[in-house]
């Protein structure tokens, strides 16, 4: 019961924070969750609770979708999915714990540093970032710091950037499930703890989609970052047996 309700309490937070930014959903929450639980457990969790805040969050944003920019790197994405999943196969959990640390560690430092850099020609970019964005979405279930950098350094207007993001979300979800379900990555215990989550995820992401419009997003980018940047550094610390 005391894991049921930390979970919910984790699940909560990270979902009233990507309904906020329409980022951070895996981000927050696997790191905590990864402490107390199985990454092969996890990951599916986060597919499946993906999948309904994401379709929730683009109903109402879906004015804003700029579908012609966002296809090829979707394309691309989808093609990284399966090489995620076989990692999640073969992979230890405190590798993935270790591999989960480094990378959210690594993106949230990018992030509050304020890293920049222009890409002029975007299509050619698609290319790997779709691909280690499908790869991060198939193995640990956290497609966003790639696509999330990419639109940052491209400064896209605030309305597109969060409606590119969460149509992007949700393609990766969609097609990663059938992905999972070949490799056997659907247990009825990842999908039971997804079902006692599941208020939480409709409490957070109801709340956070009614706020996005009134709280300052760029102080909620910054909170959400330096959660990152510790959640990042407990799954390394955690990966490494040293909590």
């Amino acid at each position: 019961m005391l894991e049921i309700f930390i979970g919910l309490l984790i699940i909560f937070t990270a979902s009233l924070v990507q309904g906020l930014t329409a980022f951070g959903m895996s981000l927050i929450s696997v790191p905590l969750l990864v402490i107390f639980m199985s990454p092969k457990i996890i990951v599916p969790i986060m597919i499946l609770h993906g999948l309904l805040l994401n379709a929730y969050l683009l109903y109402s944003c879906r004015k804003d979708v700029n579908l012609k920019r966002i296809i090829p790197l979707m394309i691309c994405g989808i093609i990284g999915i399966p090489f995620g999943a076989y990692l999640l196969k073969i992979l230890s959990q405190e590798s993935l714990k270790i591999f989960i640390g480094v990378v959210i560690s690594f993106f949230a430092i990018l992030f509050l540093l304020g890293f920049s850099v222009k890409i002029k020609r975007e299509k050619a970019a698609f290319v790997p970032i779709g691909l280690a964005s499908g790869l991060l979405n198939g193995s640990i279930s956290m497609s966003g710091p790639p696509v999330i950098l990419f639109f940052t350094n491209q400064g896209t207007a605030k309305a597109e950037f969060r409606a590119n993001l969460v149509s992007y979300f949700l393609t990766m979800n969609i097609f990663t499930i059938p992905v999972f379900i070949f490799n056997g990555l659907f247990s009825s215990e990842s999908v039971l703890y997804a079902l006692y989550f599941l208020p939480g995820l409709i409490l957070g992401m109801v709340l956070g989609n009614a706020l996005a419009h009134k709280v300052p997003e760029k102080l909620f980018r910054k909170i959400a970052l330096c959660i990152v940047l510790l959640t990042g550094v407990m799954s390394l610390l955690s990966g490494l047996g040293i909590m």
